[in-house]
């Protein structure tokens, strides 16, 4: 069976929970991945030390793990891929997480009540991120002629009016995707967009929990879910068919027959042992 070692991955945003799930899925396959993220201001809490604790897990379950904290800025964005090439000489897998987008978001205002930075959270930094992350990726993959760039886009809920940006965003994503597929395809590159279920993070699992869920606890996502879905992705030797098109994790799960880990089914489950 195909894996992931000698795989060069990037997940962005890895320091929140989607993001280091992500990564641990990857890491089953043995994949090598770049933890990367940007660095937070001095009065949020420390970064390094959530993507210390993701790189521990990665290296327990089998992968590789390097942290690289970046700075907001383009110039930082293109030291992490000459790091990549000159460490590796190659990526296989550009992963931009865009599944998390502010911390603080007032979700119970309508879209004219809220601040205007939510907008530059969804456009203006996750989705510019993403463009720029692909572009920098594309210039590497098509240089070796292989690579797979996935955006990923998380829908916890239902559409709502209120999160314009979000919405934009979500759309972004895709078109992103399918726009650099057509040109990467002639150059043995595949992009493609996948968009998860509602992810079962901390805060939704102490809900269910409470029985305060905020989503429905036997449709939830596990973060890992979601990176055995991106390994499956890199590992299929048909994947330049897929380009251009968006996906959803649980689709994908059909085809390609990787399930939950046994913990998060346990927790939709009590009766699972």
């Amino acid at each position: 069976m195909a894996d992931l070692k000698g795989k060069i991955a990037l997940v962005t945003n890895a320091s929140c929970d989607v993001g280091g799930g992500m990564a641990q899925g990857l890491a089953e396959a043995g994949a090598t991945i770049y933890l990367a993220d940007s660095r937070l201001s001095p009065q949020q809490p420390s970064e390094p030390s959530t993507l210390e604790a993701t790189a521990a897990r990665v290296e327990q379950l089998g992968g590789q793990a390097i942290i690289h904290i970046l700075e907001p800025d383009d110039g930082a964005a293109s030291a992490l891929f000459e790091r990549i090439a000159a460490e590796q000489g190659a990526l296989d897998l550009l992963v931009n997480n865009g599944c998390q987008f502010s911390a603080d978001q007032p979700s119970d205002l309508p879209f004219w009540q809220r601040p205007l930075s939510v907008w530059d959270d969804h456009c203006g930094v996750a989705l510019r991120g993403a463009y720029v992350a692909a572009v920098k990726a594309a210039d590497m993959m098509v240089a070796a002629k292989r690579g797979l760039i996935v955006n990923v886009f998380c829908r916890n809920a239902p559409e709502d009016s209120r999160d314009i940006g979000r919405g934009v965003a979500e759309v972004g994503y895709d078109r992103i995707a399918r726009d650099i597929a057509r040109a990467l395809s002639p150059h043995h590159v595949t992009a493609l967009a996948l968009r998860t279920g509602p992810i079962a993070t901390p805060p939704v699992l102490t809900g269910i929990a409470s029985g305060t869920p905020q989503a429905d606890s036997a449709h939830t996502q596990s973060p890992r879910f979601v990176g055995r879905c991106l390994a499956a992705l890199a590992m299929d030797p048909d994947i330049a068919e897929k380009t251009g098109g968006s996906y959803s994790v649980a689709a994908l799960a059909a085809e390609y027959r990787f399930s939950e880990p046994d913990q998060h089914r346990s927790t939709q489950d009590p009766e699972h042992d």
